[in-house]
């Protein structure tokens, strides 16, 4: 026998601590094997989702890099962020079919592969397109022209695809797969880890964003001594892609322990209640063919939608999806334009401050519940105050900004004699007064000189004989209130915190008002809706509102890049005004829940005897439910409430 059954193991361990069994023996050999094969499974299934996750996160936090390195709109960058839930939400579905007919590990191993694959191919054009070239101070275009951003964007989305197609199988199979063979002692606290992977993995992305992104674009194309720029020019562009070829490399590692573990941890056969149990899954399995399951889905997903509370509670929490997909894809590009911070501590911020703020949110959300014990009244009664409160705590970020400066070239015009200067010409310099110009042209130089800083090795040039600044340094002189960032951080991470006390409430709303046989369907539909609803199109709504506040579009060869100034003011507004907008969805549909199940309460409890309402009111409301949908299961929805 390979491993006991857990039976075994609980009669066996008090053998292995109290009695003078050899070391070697078989019985201590086999449960010490079944014990690390669960413990090793574990592992290996937190590392790889880390690594997962790791990309996703690191992903939105270069997304704004990789917009400046090929010149995309706002709106086709959140296009690229979300593509990756096109497989995931196509395949869900089988998922949910095939989970206990197929050899889970491997296809978890499989899967891994594949989407390690797509995250090489995400780094891939950095390798065909060619150096990176920026706009200089005459913006002269060569005989060749640039290569257009259409040229790599199919190949980034091909390494989306492929990432969310390999990522379809890794967190259902490998919760199941642990569920199943773990004990029941030992399994919630393996399930608790891995969710904890999954908040820490984009945390772990930001953060080393904030690392790569400090080196140039080409680091691997020139010698130290020939980076053209400083970190402070507008027009750096950070190495986005190494990060991509570490995690891609990190992924795959991961994925291979998976392709040597058993289809199943053998149970003990002569357990009769094992047995038993093996059958009665086996008969499970056996009874649903595809050709079945693809015609009762529909079915069965419309009388899962029908469950008012169900459908209200899931559309709120597709509101705070939507407002969290945006922001994580986007609120990094924010921070930079509207504070004048670099990418990389835009990337520590996030990755440092809001991530865990959330993580800590979703954890006192737990310790709440289990402290008070709410019922699925007072869990919509939770949900719809916390969120009330998360608003009153966002609406001072829509006042925590700055307003666009004077930037002459753009906001600006100069004297005539500047009519030479290149419409394409973007290289911002500053001068002593702190006053910003598109291009040195704008600002009447006549001259430029090298100029080497020898603590990070690069040669830069200092431009001189300016009609309208003197001598200016080639950067940007940013927006003059990054003294505001700091509030505005406190701001965010309060929003954070608060907002993610509804997660786990919510979740467990969902669990307690579907019926015991929908329950894994109704999760599945619940994430579903997530990627249709709010994965896949509220990162392209913020970049196409970004989009919008952009007052100076770049160019190069009459080609459109990305956009180079934004109104600040609006930028601010429309940004964080749709954070305000969801939260206020999911509060309005939190509410309305609350309202249904206070309803549904007092219909069902009715007068009693003139002494009013009796605390049973979620029992009956639940209880009303499932008896009108099916009688038999009244009885179950009270008991398991």
């Amino acid at each position: 026998m390979f491993c006991f059954s857990g039976p075994q193991r609980q009669q066996l361990f008090p053998q292995l601590q109290n009695s003078h069994m050899p070391l070697f023996s078989p019985e201590r050999v086999c449960v010490c094997v079944c014990v690390c094969v669960s413990q090793f499974f574990v592992l290996c299934h937190g590392l790889v989702q880390l690594a997962q996750l790791l990309v996703s996160g690191y992903l939105k936090a270069s997304i704004s890099t990789i917009e400046r390195r090929y010149g995309f709109s706002s709106q086709k960058s959140g296009v690229l962020a979300s593509f990756n839930e096109v497989g995931n939400t196509v395949l869900i579905i089988f998922v949910s079919f095939f989970g206990s007919r197929v050899h889970r590990p491997r296809c978890i191993g499989v899967g891994a592969i594949l989407a390690s694959l797509g995250v090489f191919l995400i780094a891939l054009p950095h390798f065909i397109s060619g150096p990176y070239q920026f706009t200089g101070m005459n913006s002269e275009c060569p005989a060749a022209r640039t290569t257009s951003h259409e040229d790599v964007f199919p190949v980034l989305l091909l390494g989306q695809l492929l990432l969310g197609i390999g990522g379809v199988p890794i967190q259902p199979f490998g919760i199941s797969y642990i569920d199943d063979f773990a004990s029941k002692r030992d399994s919630p606290f393996y399930l608790g880890l891995l969710f904890a992977v999954t908040v820490t993995g984009p945390a772990v992305g930001f953060i080393m964003s904030s690392v790569t992104l400090r080196l140039y674009v080409d680091i691997d194309k020139l010698s130290s001594d020939a980076i053209p720029m400083e970190r402070s020019d507008a027009r750096w562009v950070g190495a986005w892609w190494l990060g991509f070829l570490l995690a891609a490399t990190f992924l795959f590692l991961t994925a291979l322990p998976y392709l040597f573990f058993p289809r199943n941890i053998p149970e003990d056969t002569n357990d009769p209640t094992s047995e038993d149990l093996a059958s009665k899954k086996s008969e499970e399995t056996q009874e649903v063919t595809l050709l079945q399951f693809l015609k009762s889905f529909p079915r069965t997903a419309l009388r899962t939608l029908q469950t008012p509370i169900y459908l209200l509670v899931v559309l709120g929490q597709v509101c705070m999806a939507a407002m969290v997909a945006g922001l994580a894809t986007f609120m990094a590009k924010f921070i930079e334009n509207q504070f004048s911070q670099s990418a990389s501590v835009s990337n520590m911020l996030i990755g440092g401050i809001d991530i865990p703020s959330a993580m800590l949110g979703i954890l006192l959300g737990g310790v709440i519940m289990r402290r008070v014990a709410l019922t699925v009244r007072g869990s919509a009664l939770m949900c719809s105050v916390v969120v009330f409160i998360s608003i009153l705590t966002a609406i001072p970020l829509l006042f925590l900004g700055c307003s666009t400066p004077d930037i002459y070239g753009v906001t600006k015009i100069l004297a005539p004699g500047n009519s030479s200067c290149s419409e394409e010409a973007f290289n911002p310099v500053c001068s002593s007064n702190q006053v910003e110009f598109r291009s040195p042209c704008h600002a009447g130089c006549s001259s430029s000189a090298p100029r080497h800083v020898t603590s990070s090795v690069v040669s830069t040039q200092i431009y001189s004989n300016c009609s309208y600044a003197g001598d200016v340094q080639p950067r940007s002189c940013g927006s003059g209130c990054s003294n505001r960032l700091v509030p505005f951080m406190i701001f965010s991470s309060m929003t954070c915190i608060i907002a993610s006390l509804s997660q786990t409430p919510s979740f467990m709303m969902i669990l307690r008002t579907v019926k015991a046989e929908d329950k894994s369907f109704a999760l599945g539909i619940q994430f579903m809706l997530f990627r249709v609803l709010a994965f896949l199109p509220a990162p392209v709504l913020y970049g196409r509102a970004i989009d919008s506040t952009c007052i100076f579009w770049g160019s190069k060869c009459q080609i459109k890049r990305s956009c180079h100034y934004y109104n600040l003011d609006q930028f601010r507004q429309r940004f964080l005004g749709l954070q305000v907008f969801f939260i206020a969805g999911g509060m309005l549909c939190f509410f309305l829940s609350y309202l249904v199940i206070r309803k549904n309460a007092k219909q069902s409890e009715g007068p009693a005897n003139g002494s009013g309402i009796k605390e049973r009111d979620l029992q009956n409301s639940l209880s009303q439910q499932m008896l009108l949908k099916d009688p038999e299961s009244h009885q179950d929805a009270v008991e398991k409430v």
